[in-house]
């Protein structure tokens, strides 16, 4: 199974109009986690996947790709 966050993190990042840092600040993280995750160079741990479906209001099945909805 391909793990869909990557794609669906700056996608979902996109549609907000948001720059990674400005994500990074709500998220409380840094800009450069931010840009690892979006590449698929860092995989997150459980409180990031936790704010990420929070703050962009999706399961995390929806960012792990699992659902698609």
């Amino acid at each position: 199974m391909e793990i869909m966050l990557p794609e669906r993190l700056k996608n979902l990042r996109k549609e907000r109009g948001l720059s990674q840092k400005e994500l990074a600040e709500e998220l409380q993280l840094t800009q450069r986690k931010i840009s690892y995750l979006e590449t698929g160079q860092l995989e997150p741990d459980l409180a990031t996947l936790w704010k990420i479906s929070n703050f962009f209001e999706v399961t995390t099945d929806y960012l792990l790709g699992i659902k698609d909805d």
